[in-house]
């Protein structure tokens, strides 16, 4: 007897477990991505709204939810693409049953990326179509062809990042410079796109540099700038020690540019790394106008070498090589042995019950008189005292110049001022070249063969390369003032500061205003102060 096999088809569907036979009107969403945010692209990324959101609503079948969107992002990865996110999460909620994108790429250019999402969104029964491939994911051959295709998008992706590094890497060969200029205090993009300095700011700068050779630490002038509501670079209220320091130590305030100081590591992460090599790096010197002069820059530089390290003896060969310096107090870092050259440091000595703060020479408290025979232990107290001292002669030697000071500094405003003009009529008359040039070239236009506006043409250009040199030199001549005019306003303020001379030991005060401390012996120290080359004899009492 025969086998009989008798079919029963199917009445619900697999994946959204609805009747076959059932009507059911779908909810269509669109995704719609533009990668810049360039005016051409945002025409685009509008045209495709409109298409999409007509494009479902006139089918009678479907249900528009709406459009989800995402300006200026790239595809590689989904993380900051918060349009697709959310729609990604709306679908698994269950309120999309149907995406539809242009392609594969708007969708994601990371092959993982787009088929992770394409299977959790099938699990839960939601489909994807993109239109330029006419693939349907539900399909069954949907998956695969998602697969070559992401692939494809992703070497795609791939081929533009390494086009791009290329154009910059050109770019940073060329000399050609661009700054952040919404985290960059002291410059703005200006009208040719090259740094156009904004005066308030580099006022700024130059205001850090002053006073970090006026002896003040990077915290110290954090709180400064913090209390005087001085905007940082990215605009915010309060400073940081750190803001402060990459401000001291960024070369494009002398008007020097170092490109490609990090690359990316990977393009689909888009990780960026610092270049300790791997990459060429490219120093562009004059690359545009300076802040700060070379010499101001380069004096900041040896300072801040000076103060990152703190003098410390070396076990095996008693020698001292330089240290931190952060210490709390200021005579750690002023205060050195005339004999050995060590360092001082501060010890508390202990003595039936009662104590007493002394200064001693490392070397000498490290290894006794081997390296060191003779150098004397210095009570706080009375060395305190003699520092004092010696700061108010220097105070009172100090007002004997007040006049001269004062001169300087009015003769530095007005020498400024006249830079100031000069640089104004320069930027006039090569407005007023560019606009006749731009004149005689429409003229030529019509008549090439005229020999007196070829020739006129010729002196113009000539005209402005000259003026071109004529403007870097006044703009460097005005750097250069503008420092000069900072550290005379800065003597004559600490001058005026210390009028009144000097009654309590302070340790910022001090390491304002000297530069070093020789312990001679034991009743003797010379003093050599920061902003000139008086060096004074105190005797310690």
């Amino acid at each position: 007897m025969a086998r009989a096999v008798t079919v029963i088809p199917p009445t619900i569907q697999p994946i959204t477990h609805l009747a076959r036979n059932a009507v059911v009107r779908r909810r269509v969403a669109a995704y719609a991505r533009v990668s810049t945010s360039s005016e051409e692209q945002l025409t685009s990324y509008e045209a495709q709204v409109d298409y999409y959101t007509r494009f479902i609503q006139s089918k009678p079948e479907w249900e528009f939810v709406r459009v989800y969107t995402d300006e200026g992002i790239s595809a590689v990865n989904t993380k900051k693409r918060e349009g697709f996110n959310q729609m990604v999460r709306d679908a698994l909620d269950g309120k999309i049953d149907l995406i539809v994108t242009k392609s594969v790429s708007r969708f994601a250019r990371n092959t993982v990326d787009s088929l992770v999402t394409v299977r959790k969104l099938k699990e839960k029964g939601v489909e994807v179509y993109f239109e330029k491939e006419n693939i349907y994911t539900l399909d069954s051959k949907g998956e695969l062809l998602i697969t070559i295709m992401s692939s494809l998008a992703q070497e795609e992706s791939r081929s533009i990042s390494e086009n791009v590094t290329w154009g910059q890497r050109k770019r940073f060969a060329d000399g050609k410079v661009s700054l952040a200029y919404s985290h960059f205090l002291g410059y703005r993009k200006g009208d040719n796109g090259l740094p156009e300095i904004v005066p308030e700011e580099a006022e700024t700068v130059r205001w850090i540099y002053s006073l970090f050779l006026s002896g003040k630490t990077t915290c110290s002038i954090a709180s400064f700038l913090t209390r005087e509501g001085i905007p940082t670079p990215a605009g915010k209220k309060r400073w940081a020690a750190s803001t402060v320091e990459s401000i001291l130590k960024n070369e494009k305030y002398k008007g020097d540019a170092l490109l490609q100081k990090a690359f990316t590591v990977d393009f689909l992460t888009k990780k960026q790394k610092k270049n300790e090599g791997e990459v060429p790096q490219y120093y562009v010197e004059n690359s545009h106008p300076a802040i700060v002069s070379r010499d101001l820059f380069n004096q900041v530089q040896q300072e801040m070498t000076r103060r990152s390290s703190k003098r410390k003896v070396l076990q095996k060969s008693g020698k001292t090589e330089l240290g931190k310096y952060s210490g709390k107090y200021a005579l750690t870092e002023l205060l050195v042995c005339g004999e050995c050259g060590s360092p001082y440091k501060r010890v508390t000595w202990a003595r039936n019950g009662k104590k007493r703060i002394v200064w001693r020479c490392v070397s000498r408290l490290e290894f006794g008189t081997k390296y060191c025979q003779h150098s004397p232990t210095l009570d706080e107290g009375k060395l305190h005292s003699a520092i004092l001292a010696a700061m108010n002669e220097y105070a009172a030697i100090r007002q004997e110049v007040c006049p001269d000071v004062l001169a300087m500094a009015e003769e530095a405003r007005q020498a400024l001022s006249q830079a100031g003009a000069r640089l104004l009529q320069l930027k006039k008359r090569m407005d007023a070249v560019s606009r006749e040039q731009s004149d005689v070239l429409d003229r030529l236009l019509v008549n090439m063969a005229d020999t007196e506006l070829n020739a006129r043409m010729k002196a113009l250009t000539e005209e402005k390369e000259s003026l071109k040199a004529q403007i870097a030199d006044a703009q460097q001549a005005e750097v250069d003032l503008e420092t000069q005019a900072a550290r005379r306003r800065q003597m004559w303020d600490s001058i005026m500061e210390c009028a009144a001379g000097y009654t309590e030991f302070d340790n910022e005060l001090v390491r304002q205003v000297i530069q070093k401390i020789t312990v001679e012996d034991a009743e003797t120290i010379h003093i050599h102060f920061r902003d000139s080359d008086v060096v004074l004899e105190q005797e310690v009492e």
